[in-house]
Parts: structure tokens; C-alpha cells; sequence
């Protein structure tokens, strides 16, 4: 597998790089335009990028008036492993340097098996791909993981859901496997980032993006840049408390907001709801396949189960008490909800909408839209390319 030879030799270079992967091929009159260099200081750098192989020559520009210049591109060649490690699936997928998807995979997985055995999977999917033939090999792969990560070193620490991936590292053991850079980050973290390239966050440069899969976390964006904290935790909003003294939490406290909604606390839930004989259509559900999940709370609400839609709009309810705290603290200009519990849908979206605008001030949500992701799991394996290519676009 190749590694990728050349990186940016300056902060000109590296803001060009990024024009060209968020902006697609461009002149070099129209980058001009974009960037503060005189013309002839924009060709030596350009011609220099051109040098290295990381960007190519694409035909000719449409004319402005006088000689027509070229459009420039990212190299076609280049190839990036977006991988998106949920708490019961995996994704993972290849873009070339422009962030488009050429091939995507999902398949099941139980990230409490351990990093070995993901990471064997991981392997096993990113090989598939490889023998599709969208790839030869990876220029750079960036990785997502459901649990905190103290991101310069790519290391997870606790996770409540992970056991036994506590200090592992997997920026070097992937990148030693992959022959690659490698970077890894919190999955929600990620799921920003693919909703702020190219999703309902494009055009918004302060928001929040709250995933609701296993558990609950929040991605913050200041500025058009993911604000991680000092250490790595930042937007761990499930571990908020949500009922002071309340349910045990996975974390190890009380009342923490995953203990009542997300997609672990829904489906206990549901199945004391159809047991407790509240619900019929629950109740046929888990005679029928023994166990249930967020899926068949949502399949129960559309059929018009009161329980059912009762538990969304609970869920709903303490998760808007948490995002308007947010919302009253940060101020952003759009909050986005995604995440595998999503699928409940607008009951959930509407719940969580009432309690975020009646409770936060006026001002905060006055011109505020709450909405749901576009991008459903096309999110995390995007924001995970974009992670990486952030680094590779960067001066070395």
C-alpha cells in the first residue's frame, strides 16, 4: 500500500489544498480570488503543488477576458479510507481528495468485542473495497470511535461502551497496518464534519450536532472548526445529568441522560413496556424476535402505538432540557440531530424542538433551526476523510 509522499510546504499551499478539496477543480484565477497572494507569488505556489503530484492540471478555465488560464484540481489519483465505528456497526468507505464516496461498506459489529477484533473487520472491509477497485491503495484514513479520544495521540480513554479499549492505541496500530497517516477522533465529532462538507451544515459556521445512536454526544463547531476541549471530551452531553439521583449510568454515575434515552436505554425501555402489558404491538414484537431495538420502537409508533410514541417524546423531551442548556450557553446558529435513533423520526424531532424553544431565551432561538442530518450514515465516513485530508493538507 503507498503512502502518500508529499505534503504542503507552506500555509499557502495548504489553504490552496483545501480550496480545491471543499470547492472542486478551479482556475487559477478564481483561486486568486479566494486567497491573498499577489498573481505571481499564486503561480509559484501552484506550479510547486503541481511539481509535488498532489494537485493536476484539468483542462482549460472559461475565459475572463484575455488568455485563458487552467483549471487545477486535487490529484484524481489520490485515496482516502473514511472508517465510522458505531457501538453495533461499522462503517467504512473510500473517497478520493474531494470527499466524494467511490465505494461504501456496512456491515454489523459489536465494538465491546474489543479493538482486535474491529479492527480485524475494519481490515477485512477496507481489503473489499481495495478489490472492488476504487482503490490501489490509501493516501490516509481517518478513524471514528463511540467514546472519548484524547485526540493528538488517537488514544481512547474510559470509554463507558468500549471495555477493553481504554489507552489502545489506534492511530499507530492502524496506521502500521494500513501504511498510511492515520487519524482518529469521537464518531460525533465526525458526524459534524461530514454534515458541515456536505450536508445541512454547510453554509453555518457555529453549531451543534448531536448524535443519538447507543448513547448521546454533541459535536460543537466554533468558527467552522470542530472545538474539542482541552483534552479531547469535549460535547460528552450524555453523561449530563438528566435527573439528579436517578438510573445507574454505564459511566458509573446517576442519572446521566444516556440512562433514559438513546438507543440502549429505548430498548430496555420498551421491552419492560411490552412485558409490563402497556403495549400489545411491543409485546408481539419481542415474542416474535426475543429482543428490541430503537427499529421496532419506531415501527410500533408509526403503527399508532401509544407506549411507543410515548417513550420517543420522553426521550425527546430530557434530550431538548440538555441541548437548551447548550443552546443557552453557546448561542450556535443551528443544531443538527443524527444518529441511528433518528429513525423515530419527526415525533422525536418535534419533542425535542418544544423543549429547546421553550426553555432557552428568545434570543437564542428566535432564528434557530433544529433539524434533522442529511447525510444518515454517509456522515461519519465523510467527516472521517475530512479529518484526515485537514492533516494532509497541512504544512508538514
Amino acid at each position: 500500500m503507498r503512502r502518500m509522499t508529499a505534503r504542503p510546504a507552506n500555509a499557502h499551499q495548504a489553504r490552496l489544498l483545501r480550496l480545491l478539496r471543499d470547492g472542486g477543480p478551479n482556475s487559477r484565477a478564481q483561486l486568486g480570488d479566494q486567497i491573498d497572494l499577489s498573481r505571481s507569488k499564486l503561480a509559484v505556489e501552484i506550479d510547486r503543488l503541481l511539481e509535488t503530484g498532489l494537485v493536476a492540471a484539468d483542462g482549460l478555465a472559461a475565459s475572463r477576458g484575455g488568455r485563458r488560464s487552467h483549471n487545477i484540481r486535487l490529484a484524481p489519483g489520490l485515496r482516502l479510507l473514511g472508517v465510522d465505528i458505531g457501538a453495533t456497526s461499522v462503517d467504512v468507505a473510500v473517497t478520493n481528495a474531494e470527499l466524494e464516496i467511490l465505494g461504501h461498506l456496512n456491515q454489523p459489529m459489536d465494538v465491546r468485542e474489543g479493538p482486535v477484533a474491529v479492527f480485524e473487520q475494519v481490515l477485512d472491509m477496507a481489503a473489499k473495497l481495495r478489490a472492488s477497485g476504487v482503490a490501489e491503495g490509501f493516501d490516509g484514513a481517518g478513524i471514528g470511535v463511540p467514546g472519548p479520544v484524547r485526540f493528538p495521540e488517537g488514544v481512547p480513554v474510559a470509554p463507558p461502551i468500549m471495555p477493553g479499549w481504554d489507552g489502545f492505541p489506534v492511530r499507530e496500530a492502524l496506521s502500521q497496518e494500513l501504511g498510511c497517516p492515520v487519524m482518529v477522533d469521537n464518531d460525533v465529532n465526525l458526524m459534524a464534519m461530514g454534515e458541515q462538507h456536505a450536508g445541512v451544515a454547510r453554509s453555518v459556521k457555529d453549531f451543534l450536532c448531536v448524535k443519538i445512536g447507543t448513547g448521546i454526544g454533541c459535536g460543537i463547531v466554533v468558527g467552522g472548526e470542530v472545538y474539542r476541549g482541552t483534552t479531547g471530551s469535549a460535547g460528552d452531553i450524555g453523561h449530563i445529568q438528566a435527573e439528579p439521583d436517578g438510573r445507574p449510568c454505564a459511566c458509573g454515575n446517576h442519572g446521566c441522560l444516556e440512562a433514559y434515552f438513546g438507543g440502549a436505554a429505548l430498548a430496555r425501555d420498551a421491552e419492560a413496556a411490552a412485558r409490563d402489558g402497556r403495549s400489545a404491538e411491543l409485546a408481539a414484537r419481542l415474542e416474535e424476535v426475543g429482543s428490541l431495538a430503537a427499529t421496532d420502537v419506531a415501527a410500533a409508533a408509526s403503527a399508532g402505538d401509544a407506549t411507543a410514541l410515548d417513550l420517543i417524546r420522553e426521550g425527546g423531551t430530557r434530550t431538548g432540557q440538555v441541548i437548551a442548556g447548550l443552546v443557552s450557553f453557546f448561542n450556535p446558529g443551528l443544531v443538527v440531530i443524527g444518529g441511528g435513533v433518528t429513525g423515530l423520526g419527526h415525533t422525536l424531532l418535534a419533542a425535542i424542538r418544544t423543549q429547546v424553544y421553550r426553555q432557552s431565551l428568545p434570543l437564542a432561538t428566535g432564528n434557530l433551526p433544529i433539524v434533522l442530518g442529511e447525510l444518515g450514515p454517509a456522515a461519519g465516513v465523510t467527516g472521517a476523510a475530512r479529518l484526515i485530508s485537514d492533516h494532509l493538507f497541512s504544512p508538514a
